[in-house]
């Protein structure tokens, strides 16, 4: 208790030594003139009138966080033309007038209620009046003032970050900069020390070290390697108050992280590798494994290998696996245990990327010897070529030789080979071979133009171990033969216009034909179009060829008639350009046809013809009954009055001419004429005769 009193007797004290020199008119400048003034003489004697003061204070101060029993005064207000009677009446308004701030009325003592925090805020304005007590007039203008919140050491030093990363690469120099760390105090930085901050290392030493006005952290030692210790744990204080005692602190953890550089070579952890492969081995198969050890990490440790001696270079080669970074060493060449049993290699490991700061520390390499043992093994026969190709000609007779496969026993012993088609790719059977001397022949003649090419799979095996087999594609191309005449690419029709014998022939083919071979292009074109001998000298028709593989038919003279012929049937013979040549007779079906003047099919029937032209088969049927009828009719019975005969006559033209109409419209009217001269006759004979009719 006794010291808080004499903490608030110092705070007092100080806040009374403030309001002491916020009252000496002689050290402020912000005075306010009353309205009472007095004569002062000048320089040359003249009298001037001054303003008298009025006010007799400026700027008022009071502690923050002062915590005492009674309220703290602040200040005076206090007017010249107070006589301490009490008339005069001070009235306080503004920033926290009435609330923090109360004023006495009477004495003008200003006194602050509550603790104040200059953090959150460090000044207020308030408005001074002093007016008479009864009246309420005022004595003095409004004068503003201010107070402010004097700061003591009561925020400790913040860091931006509870904890910070940072990296620096290993083996850095002493004094390279790692990471900058912050602080910042909430005290006022204008008042005193308690804003001042000083940096220091409580944790990380002799490591690194920090800088007191910045803090920069940097290294303190030289040569640190991540190798041997990668991450550091480092406590930075911030004290304010300069660092002095009885300031406050505060602290942050930096976790720094020493980045990797390249200063380590790859090792290989021995000095030979032994390796065996099997004879039987196939190229691109894995032997073995080699790993040089690298410390370091990510791009630093990367290492490739390469074979740089040996007398393997040639049947071996190596390969990196960035992944797990071994050397993976693989057969390159097949190697024959009966030739050369065993290998020797000289194997580099190199750092893929060099830091020439480290260049010294060098060589980035290293070297290891691998030994290989080829090992024995029962392989099976090997075929002297990967693949056959064989010809044979189509249609050749059965038992034709298509070609030969061999082979051989790799292994010493030199095994008997037994050869064998697979019927699964020559399931129509049109191949058999020799079981010991791999010849393969023809069963049966083929045809190029169902199947040119022929694939089967041919099987060796050692006759006194069949599980070692091994197999071939054996493609047999099936030559072409001149067996087929070339025929007519589509079923060509010809159709001409019916004209006179004067018309000019026209210079446009009737049709122009194709051909098609089925044989290969060599026993195909070019095609050869013309007519038969027995016809070279067609009257009607002749065909000129094109010379590129077709041909036109052209009439050789005019004036076809469909009444004469409506139907031509035209042999065309076409030959082909193999050796000896294969031809063959097409025949074009030429049809003469109406057409209107310019040329344009109109009809290519004969009866429609016909029924154009005159009285079709019908008609010219029933002209010829109704003939009979009125000749022979009248024979056959009693002599006929003439009535009778006209009657007769009469129903026989009728007849006709109904028939002729039926076929053809268009002499409708003149039946009608041809009927007027009967109805004239039998009407002169007799009225009654007309009317029955």
């Amino acid at each position: 208790m006794k010291e808080n009193y004499c903490l608030q007797a110092a705070l007092v004290c100080l806040g009374m030594l403030c309001h002491s020199q916020a009252f000496a008119p002689e050290r402020r400048g912000h005075l306010r003139p009353s309205f009472h003034g007095h004569h002062e003489k000048g320089k040359e004697g003249q009298v001037l009138q001054r303003s008298k003061r009025g006010w007799v204070w400026n700027q008022f101060f009071v502690i923050e966080e002062y915590t005492g029993p009674d309220p703290v005064l602040v200040g005076r207000l206090h007017s010249d033309i107070d006589s301490g009677d009490g008339n005069i009446k001070y009235i306080l308004s503004g920033e926290g007038a009435g609330t923090i701030f109360v004023i006495d009325d009477k004495s003008g003592n200003i006194h602050a209620t509550k603790t104040l925090d200059r953090e959150e805020r460090a000044q207020y304005t308030l408005m001074a009046q002093a007016v008479d007590r009864d009246t309420n007039r005022p004595l003095e203008p409004p004068s503003e003032f201010i107070v402010k919140v004097q700061d003591i050491n009561d925020n400790p030093p913040e860091f931006l970050h509870e904890t910070y990363h940072a990296n620096v690469p290993e083996r850095s120099n002493v004094g390279t900069s790692v990471i900058q760390v912050t602080a910042s105090d909430a005290d006022d930085p204008t008042y005193g020390n308690s804003a001042k901050l000083v940096y220091s290392i409580l944790e990380g030493q002799p490591y690194f070290s920090v800088e007191a006005q910045t803090g920069i952290i940097r290294t303190a030692l030289p040569n640190m390697d991540r190798e041997a210790k990668e991450e550091y744990h480092v406590v930075i204080q911030a004290k304010d108050m300069g660092g002095h005692m009885g300031g406050l602190s505060g602290t942050t953890k930096v976790t720094i992280t020493l980045t990797d550089v390249n200063d380590n070579p790859p090792k290989f952890p021995q000095s030979v590798y032994q390796m065996s492969v099997s004879e039987a081995a196939v190229p691109g198969e894995e032997v073995g494994r080699v790993k040089a050890k690298d410390p370091d990490i990510g791009e630093n440790g990367l290492v490739t290998y390469n074979i740089v001696d040996g007398d393997g270079m040639e049947s071996f080669e190596i390969t990196t696996d960035y992944e797990t970074q071994e050397g993976v060493i693989k057969l390159k060449k097949p190697v024959d245990f009966e030739t050369k049993r065993a290998y020797s290699l000289k194997v580099e490991a190199a750092n893929v990327h060099i830091d020439p700061k480290f260049i010294s520390n060098g060589p980035f390499k290293d070297t290891v010897t691998v030994k290989i043992a080829v090992e024995d093994a029962d392989e099976p026969p090997m075929f002297l070529a990967p693949s056959y190709i064989h010809e044979v000609q189509e249609n050749a007779a059965a038992g034709t030789v298509v070609g030969r496969v061999h082979a051989k026993d790799p292994d010493a012993a030199n095994s008997p080979i037994r050869y064998s088609i697979d019927r699964h790719t020559d399931l129509d059977r049109f191949f058999t071979i020799n079981p010991e001397d791999g010849f393969i022949k023809t069963t049966k003649p083929l045809d190029r133009e169902e199947t040119a090419w022929l694939n089967i799979t041919v099987f060796a095996a050692e006759i006194h171990n069949r599980h070692q087999e091994a197999k071939v594609p054996v493609a047999i191309r099936v030559l072409d033969v001149n067996d087929n005449a070339p025929k007519f690419a589509a079923p060509y029709e010809g159709f001409i216009c019916e004209s006179d014998q004067t018309k000019p022939l026209s210079n446009q083919p009737i049709v122009t034909i194709s051909a098609d071979d089925k044989d290969d292009t060599a026993n195909g074109p070019r095609f050869i179009f013309s007519l038969p001998p027995e016809i070279i000298h067609n009257p009607n028709f002749t065909v000129r060829d094109n010379r590129d593989n077709t041909a036109g038919v052209y009439a050789r003279r005019g004036g076809f008639s469909r009444q004469k012929q409506d139907l031509y049937l035209l042999p065309i013979v076409i030959s082909d350009g193999g050796i000896p040549p294969m031809s063959s007779t097409n025949t074009l079906t030429v049809k003469v046809c109406g057409c209107d003047v310019n040329g344009a099919l109109l009809s290519c029937n004969a009866e429609a013809y016909i029924l154009n032209a005159g009285l079709s088969t019908g008609a010219l049927i029933a002209i010829l009954a109704c003939i009979v009828i009125l000749l022979g009719c009248p024979s056959l019975m009693e002599p006929p009055s003439p009535r009778e005969d006209m009657r007769l006559l009469y129903l026989g033209f009728q007849l006709m001419l109904f028939s002729y109409v039926k076929v053809n419209r268009r002499f409708c009217l003149l039946g009608v004429f041809i009927k007027l001269p009967f109805l004239y006759v039998v009407a002169t004979e007799s009225p009654t005769t007309l009317m029955s009719l």
